[in-house]
């Protein structure tokens, strides 16, 4: 019974607070590992297939006849918006291989949380990669200010979706947990 209480004890205590709130048990620190790395690998499916369709059309680009017509100003757009994207798919595509290399090493943890700030760092890297591309065509598109000025909406536009909204969850979250 002590040895059961125990172990009751100890997977409350890693388990998060949401637990809680959701009325599912609370789960071990192994359970969560397990969790967060199924949640990671789903969200990298979704993030991996973006920005594989974006870098493909970016890469087919420079062989249009189009191309070659395209003013100084819009080629280093081009190079730069394809070594973005190019470093996008690195990032989102590492956490494979951290995990192949890595599997059976009793190192998920470790694993979770590297693939954890690839993802991040590979989020970023995406959102550059969509505004230059946006940028790149806004600009022969309307070679104008108002095509720049549309990039750096649809920018601060992601800014606040992808990264002010997930911080201000999680300062409110954490704020919740402390009182």
């Amino acid at each position: 019974m002590l040895e059961r209480s125990a172990t009751i004890t100890s997977r409350t205590a890693d388990a998060p607070d949401e637990t809680a709130d959701t009325g599912c048990p609370p789960e071990s620190s192994r359970e969560r590992v397990n969790r967060r790395w199924n949640e990671i690998l789903q969200e990298t499916r979704v993030a991996q297939t973006g920005v594989q369709i974006l870098f493909g059309f970016l890469l087919s680009l420079a062989f249009t006849p189009a191309f070659r017509d395209l003013a100084t100003f819009d080629r280093g757009v081009y190079v730069v918006t394809v070594v973005l994207g190019a470093s996008a798919t690195g990032a989102l595509i590492a956490p494979v291989s951290i995990h192949r290399f890595l599997s059976g090493l009793r190192m998920k943890h470790e694993v979770v949380e590297a693939a954890s700030r690839l993802m991040v760092c590979g989020m970023v890297l995406l959102a550059l990669t969509i505004g230059c591309t946006l940028l790149l065509i806004l600009h022969v598109v309307l070679p104008s200010l108002l095509g720049e000025l549309l990039v750096g909406g649809v920018m601060l536009w992601f800014v606040l979706c992808w990264y002010v909204l997930p911080l201000r969850l999680r300062r409110k979250a954490v704020r919740r947990d402390k009182a």
